[in-house]
């Protein structure tokens, strides 16, 4: 394993022990066993290579999620973001410590334009990913560049989202993914005029 790799898993781990905002340049010099130096050469600063730990987390975390939603045999697009949802809220309790460690590092884009665009950038990725299974879904008369995809794309992405910050603050209230589905059929039925007035 090379100082990049070494770099990277000791990010990780710190990541979930210290939290983004308390990790030192120093702290991952002495758990991955490298140099200050090889921080500077494989990403450019402290900052880039956590940013760059962060993203593999994120990408592993939705590739996991992916193979579950695309393993359930289901009906509807619907009934497959119900799975993802079911899916994504099981494994928070595990990704607590990273998903504070996001938020960190989240509030921190305001004033650093480097995070800002890494982070963007891990969105943009994210995105791209569930775009291309929300055309898969829909078949042949959508592609993963038709707008639509990306929209609904975004709408999942953002569900996920705002169920993780809703869990962090009040896990016992978080909507499970029965009340979101619900929460879909009303605004459907009160966008069509379908409501029941009875």
């Amino acid at each position: 394993m090379g100082h990049r790799e070494q770099l990277l898993a000791a990010a990780r781990r710190l990541l979930e022990d210290k939290g983004y905002a308390h990790i030192t340049a120093r702290d991952l010099v002495a758990a991955s066993g490298t140099n200050l130096a090889s921080i500077g050469y494989h990403f450019g600063s402290k900052a880039g290579l956590l940013n760059e730990a962060i993203g593999e987390i994120y990408r592993e975390w939705a590739e996991q999620l992916t193979e579950i939603a695309l393993g359930a045999k289901v009906r509807s697009p619907v009934e497959r973001a119900h799975v993802t949802w079911s899916a994504f809220l099981q494994t928070l309790d595990e990704k607590r410590a990273l998903l504070v460690s996001f938020l960190e590092a989240f509030a921190q884009t305001e004033r650093n334009p480097e995070l800002r665009e890494q982070l963007a950038g891990h969105y943009r990725r994210i995105r791209e990913h569930v775009a291309q299974l929300v055309a898969n879904e829909l078949g042949g008369d959508v592609s993963p560049d038709d707008p639509r995809a990306a929209a609904v794309a975004s709408f999942v992405i953002a569900v996920c989202d705002g169920l993780a910050v809703q869990w962090l603050l009040d896990p016992s209230r978080t909507p499970d993914p029965d009340e979101l589905v619900a929460g879909l059929d009303m605004i459907w039925a009160f966008s069509t005029g379908q409501e029941d007035n009875g």
